[in-house]
């Protein structure tokens, strides 16, 4: 007891040495203000900010009126019989909307009592969203104009919330009056409303009386916090970022020195041991997933910029690594693979978060990127260097290997048409991670071409049954089963004779299985990769690749019928055949399987985006102890012979090649076979 009365005493003694700054002080200060009016007093700017202030001119004369209950959680708005995310459609009657199914184009009703079919609520949530992004924006005008109506606009909203709060029920995201939140049905979400709001009311604070303070503080904010907020589980996690701000974010604005520090420096799970732990050495967030990684980002910001407005510096080369380990593992589209729990991230939508990278570390790497995001956003609009050197995106990056995150890129090329391969080796990446060690996904010309599963929202029963499974990816499945969660680790990496290599073990995948994978990228149409596959006794060994487009050619086979096990369900017009000596089958390449053991090859498709969206894969079988599968990928289309024996003897054409592959030493030798008809007398 006596040492946390020593701990309020220096802590009160720090906030009496250093009083916070005047408001507004969270989302801009007074001297972002003023950079901001200079600004927009310039092309393109003031096109830019003539339409965020038409967005909010077209509100001032509307009532505000809010919902009359909290929202549904986000992962609820999904077909049931398609697993597709649903859209909005009209509003048909007092809080009532159609949705529909971008898949079987049908219109489903919401039905409040059951919260995954509780649409309404997810379109409520959004009205919920847009009154908090009002309220802010609001204040942004009033602050560079001086025009008090929009003061009075974002002062409405803010009162209007402070006696509504607590009248709106407790629910959680499967509607239940247990935990959850009031607005939002979690303490997430809660927070990601909530930063916007305590932003909006710092830059109308000085508008406000002494009781509209005292209202929103005791009726909104103190509430929000120690009801939803505050109780949140303290771990190093993407919600906990959203979390810090949210408490950071009201510490500032009622200059509650204890909420601050809870946000900045709890020992557990504060923003700098987010940085601390969360961030790898390589950049990337620990969870594997680029859409989390740039949530993430999203949610650590606004407490960084109200931490720096009130003198405390959060900017640190950690952090910053957030910003470029992005650039490492995008594909040469500017697009992150959709790893473990995402959908594929596009570099330029996230330009926006870079516009404030770049004004506070001014790294060139990042204006290439800024120009391709047309520079349209918000943070663009209120933090954007008004002059920017010039960078170009067209450079070739090369292969690049990642032991922090687990991933060995190889590269060929320059621009989006280079041809890219990642392999995924490394951690699992917690909750979010899918049971998916050696998965590989290929990209050519401006297209993936073996894709990764992604995910759908996590309502949907394809989020378990398909998506987490390791038969979803382009990887070994043994016995029918999914892997277990593992960490696997790179052997080796490098090039020789312009050949691009790796070799990754995939861990502790399965009890007294090893899996080796040397993925080769011979030049920018042609990948050989060689598959080694042992264990303790036989085995069912199901190596599964997924292809995108259509099936163009397949061998004669018999129909199939799938197991009900986790993934193969959902396989759809299976085909089999059994062959000694090769096959190649082609969708939008060509994928051709070397001969010498007897392979079950079977075909059909998965799942892509929903049910009746369907991907091609084939999955080549084999019973044994120990195994090697030698396969290629021609993305030319054009099939390939492959040779096995002391070395793989791969002929493309005119072209020839002799791989020697080792996985215990392990090594990899490349010699490149002269054609004896280009060979000049």
């Amino acid at each position: 007891m006596r040492f946390l009365c020593i701990v309020l005493v220096m802590i009160s003694a720090v906030a009496a040495a250093a009083p916070l700054p005047a408001h507004p002080r969270l989302l801009l200060d007074r001297q972002d203000i003023q950079a901001l009016q200079q600004r927009i007093a310039q092309k393109p700017w003031t096109q830019q900010w003539s339409a965020y202030k038409k967005s909010v001119d077209a509100s001032l004369a509307q009532p505000v009126e809010l919902p009359p209950r909290g929202g549904n959680w986000s992962h609820n708005y999904v077909c049931p019989q398609h697993g597709a995310h649903l859209k909005q459609g009209k509003r048909i009657g007092t809080w009532e909307w159609e949705h529909r199914c971008p898949v079987g184009k049908h219109i489903l009703r919401g039905d409040p009592s059951q919260a995954h079919l509780d649409f309404d609520g997810n379109a409520i949530m959004g009205v919920h969203g847009d009154y908090a992004g009002l309220l802010r924006d609001a204040g942004v005008v009033f602050q560079v104009t001086g025009d008090r109506r929009y003061a009075e606009k974002a002062r409405e909203i803010l009162l209007a919330y402070a006696a509504k709060y607590l009248a709106y029920p407790r629910h959680n995201n499967q509607g239940r009056p247990k935990g959850g939140g009031r607005v939002a049905s979690q303490s997430l979400s809660e927070a990601s409303w909530l930063i916007p709001v305590a932003q909006g009311a710092d830059l109308i604070w000085d508008t406000l009386t002494t009781e509209q303070r005292r209202a929103v503080e005791e009726k909104l904010f103190r509430p929000a916090l120690n009801e939803v907020i505050l109780p949140s589980t303290r771990i190093i996690h993407n919600i906990r970022c959203w979390i810090n701000s949210a408490i950071g974010s009201v510490g500032y604005l009622l200059g509650d020195e204890q909420l601050i520090q809870i946000a900045i420096d709890d020992p557990k799970s504060g923003f700098r041991q987010q940085i601390q732990q969360g961030v790898r050495e390589d950049g990337m967030w620990y969870e594997g997933a680029s859409g989390y990684h740039f949530y993430t980002v999203k949610g650590l910001w606004p407490l960084a910029e109200a931490a720096r407005h009130c003198g405390v510096n959060l900017y640190d080369a950690r952090y910053k690594g957030l910003f470029d380990g992005p650039l490492a593992l995008a594909m040469p589209n500017l697009a992150l693979p959709n790893f473990n729990d995402s959908g594929i991230v596009s570099l330029t939508g996230q330009a926006d978060y870079y516009e404030l990278a770049y004004v506070r570390w001014r790294d060139p790497r990042y204006v290439p990127l800024l120009a391709a995001g047309r520079r349209q956003g918000e943070l663009a609009l209120w933090f954007g260097a008004p002059e920017l050197p010039k960078g170009d995106l067209n450079v070739a990056r090369g292969s690049r290997n990642s032991p922090a995150s687990g991933y060995t890129i190889l590269e060929h090329g320059i621009g989006k048409d280079a041809t890219w391969l990642c392999v995924k080796y490394g951690p699992h990446g917690g909750g979010h991670g899918h049971n998916d060690k050696n998965h590989f996904i290929l990209y050519s010309r401006g297209r993936i071409v073996m894709p990764d599963a992604g995910m759908h929202l996590y309502s949907s029963p394809l989020h378990k049954t398909w998506d987490k499974t390791t038969f979803a990816h382009n990887t070994l499945v043994v016995d029918e089963q999914s892997q277990a969660q593992a960490e696997g680790r790179c052997l080796a990496f490098g090039a020789t004779n312009g050949v691009e290599y790796a070799i990754t073990d995939a861990g502790d995948i399965y009890k007294g299985v090893r899996f080796v994978r040397t993925a080769a990228l011979l030049n920018e149409n042609l990948v050989v990769i060689v598959d080694h596959a042992s264990a303790d006794n036989e085995r069912l060994f199901d190596l599964v690749c997924h292809v995108n487009g259509k099936w163009q050619t397949l061998p004669e086979g018999q129909s199939w019928t799938p197991p009900n096990a986790a993934g193969y369900k959902h396989i759809a017009s299976a085909t089999t055949r059994t062959s000694a000596t090769g096959v190649t089958v082609a969708a939008d390449c060509a994928i051709t399987l070397a001969g010498g053991e007897p392979t079950e090859i079977i075909t059909g498709t998965g799942v892509g985006a929903s049910t009746e969206d369907r991907v091609p894969l084939v999955l080549l079988r084999r019973r044994a102890k120990q195994t090697t599968y030698v396969w290629a990928v021609s993305l030319d289309g054009k099939p390939v012979t492959l040779a096995t024996g002391a070395v793989v003897t791969v002929r493309a054409g005119d072209e020839r090649w002799e791989l020697l592959v080792n996985p215990d030493r392990p090594s990899f030798g490349v010699k490149s076979i002269p054609n004896p008809r280009k060979v000049t007398k």
